[in-house]
């Protein structure tokens, strides 16, 4: 599973990365978590607010940080 957590590195976006991240641990699921930073990139993903969460290519939250809930729900 491939898990993007996309941000500029504002508050909002350090939160996203840490729940995706805490969700990532207490799942047990085998992931890879990758922090993206640079506008263009996000912008090549289809996102244009952040903070925002990309599953295996899937656009899952845009513009606020997921709650851990939802980010198991989708990990799971």
């Amino acid at each position: 599973m491939e898990i993007k957590v996309c941000g500029p590195g504002c508050a909002k976006c350090h939160e996203a990365e840490r729940i995706v991240n805490e969700a990532v641990d207490e799942a047990g699921v085998s992931a890879t978590v990758e922090k993206i930073t640079d506008f263009n990139e996000i912008a090549k993903l289809g996102v244009f607010s952040t903070p925002a969460v990309i599953i295996d290519g899937q656009v899952k939250c845009v513009g606020k940080a997921p709650t851990k809930k939802d980010v198991l729900s989708w990990i799971s």
